[in-house]
Formats: C-alpha cells, sequence, structure tokens
C-alpha cells in the first residue's frame, strides 16, 4: 500500500463523516439541546451549590454557569463519542466500513481514521457551544478559545476510543441505547462536570473516589484548566494513559482473529 491510499482513506472517512453531520441536523440539534438545558434551565437551581465557592484554575468566586460551562463540553464531546460509535455499529454491518474493514488497509488505521472523524465533529460542536455560551454571557478569556483547541483535540479522542471500544462488543443496533445509558450517565455525574472534587467528598467518600478514578473527571479538568489558559500535567497525563488504552483495546476488539469480532463469528 502506498502513502496515497492511506491518505485518500483518511480524506474519504473524515469527509463522509463531516457531510453526515452537515445533512443530519437533527444530530448537530440533538447534540446541543443536552448542554444548553443544563446552562439555561439547571444552572440557575444549582448556582448556590457554588455561590461562595473559590475553584481552580479561578482562584475567585464564580458563578455556577461559568464552573459548568468545561463540564458541558466534555458532555458534548461524550455523547459525540457515543453517536460516532453507534454508526460505526451501523457502518460495519451495512454500511462503508463493511467494505473498507476488509480492505487490505490496518483496521487500526480505519479505526484511528474514524474516531480523527469524530473529533473533528465533535470539535465544531464544542465551539458552536462556546459561542451560544458567550452569547449568553459566559466569557472565556480570548486566548483560552485557542488554548482549549487541544484539550478538546485529547479529551475528544479519549471519549471516541471508548465509544469504538464498546461498539466492538455490541452486536445489535437494539442493544446499544442501553449500553450509552449504563456507561454515560455514571461518567458524567461520578465526575467534576457538575460539582468539584471537594464537594463531592463531603457528600460521600466512596463517591469521592469513583469520581478519581473516572477517565471522564480528567478530561473535564484538562478542558477547565485550558479554557482559562492554565495547563493541568495530572489531568493531560490521565486522559493519555485512557486513551491509550481505549484505542488498544478497540484495536484488539476489531481483530477478527483475537477480539470480540472472532466471538461474534
Amino acid at each position: 500500500m502506498k502513502p496515497m491510499h492511506y491518505l485518500r482513506a483518511l480524506k474519504g472517512i473524515m469527509g463522509r463523516e463531516l457531510l453526515r453531520f452537515l445533512h443530519q441536523r437533527e444530530r448537530f440539534i440533538s447534540a446541543l439541546v443536552r448542554p444548553l438545558m443544563w446552562l439555561f434551565i439547571f444552572a440557575a437551581g444549582f448556582r448556590s451549590t457554588l455561590g461562595v465557592a473559590i475553584i481552580p484554575p479561578y482562584e475567585t468566586y464564580i458563578l455556577y454557569e461559568v464552573y459548568i460551562t468545561p463540564g458541558l463540553l466534555g458532555m458534548v464531546q461524550l455523547f459525540n463519542g457515543m453517536q460516532s460509535s453507534l454508526s460505526m455499529v451501523y457502518d460495519r454491518e451495512m454500511g462503508s466500513m463493511k467494505t473498507l474493514l476488509v480492505s487490505p488497509l490496518p483496521r487500526g488505521y480505519l479505526l484511528v481514521c474514524k474516531l480523527l472523524a469524530g473529533v473533528l465533529v465533535s470539535v465544531v460542536q464544542a465551539y458552536v457551544f462556546l459561542l451560544i455560551a458567550f452569547l449568553y454571557g459566559i466569557e472565556a478569556p480570548p486566548m483560552g478559545y485557542l488554548t482549549v483547541l487541544p484539550a478538546l483535540i485529547l479529551s475528544g479522542l479519549m471519549l471516541g476510543a471508548l465509544g469504538l471500544l464498546l461498539s466492538s462488543f455490541i452486536k445489535q443496533l437494539e442493544n446499544f441505547a442501553g449500553v450509552m445509558n449504563f456507561v454515560i450517565f455514571p461518567m458524567f455525574f461520578l465526575s467534576t462536570a457538575l460539582y468539584p472534587l471537594w464537594k463531592i467528598q463531603e457528600s460521600s467518600v466512596l463517591l469521592y473516589r469513583l469520581s478519581q478514578f473516572n477517565p471522564f473527571t480528567h478530561a473535564v479538568e484538562l478542558i477547565r484548566f485550558a479554557l482559562y489558559g492554565q495547563f493541568n500535567p495530572e489531568a493531560c497525563l490521565v486522559t493519555l494513559g485512557a486513551l491509550t488504552v481505549f484505542l488498544i483495546m478497540a484495536v484488539i476488539g476489531y481483530n477478527p482473529s483475537r477480539g470480540a469480532m472472532a466471538r461474534r463469528g
């Protein structure tokens, strides 16, 4: 295989995913409805919980809407990662990936191309959400909109790799909704997307420990610090480590001789 074949596959997969996203407007709207509801409606009720808190990296008293905005960016990417894996289940059985997976190109490379395509879509959705938040009055430092881009890419890769891993074990589309609920909601609520860790620790030490080991917690913290021009090395290392583990397991899962694909025959 020549380099042009690899580039053509990457261009085709990413272009197809972007066109699908542009044509499926309901997918775009649904990806923004959930975080916007938390931002506009639920935040008003929960604002008092952080009314007198000093939260790093802000080092000042903040509104609850300001605190949860990075967490809602993580929510956008979390749901996009699961939706991308849902499309992977369909494409693997009846769509383009069914053909690509039997092509001479390495399966690992094809999965990475699919992962990059999903991250491209999630980054677009995240910046649209930031634009709406800005119009709502929630502003980050001007440089924050640039420094958050690497964090969005890394967290999107990690969550997309998790979605690919899940899709390798799912036999039918009908089973996917249950798996999504089993993964998405525990990851989201057992994280710092809505509350800081010290607030969770006050209510339950067990939940605090679970939140510490939740990779989504570190993805949110990576985005939170990056949005305000700071770098969280611990969150970056944990997110990168989780990405590596999830991606390796996804590649193994899609290996017809070793992974879940082989067990399904």
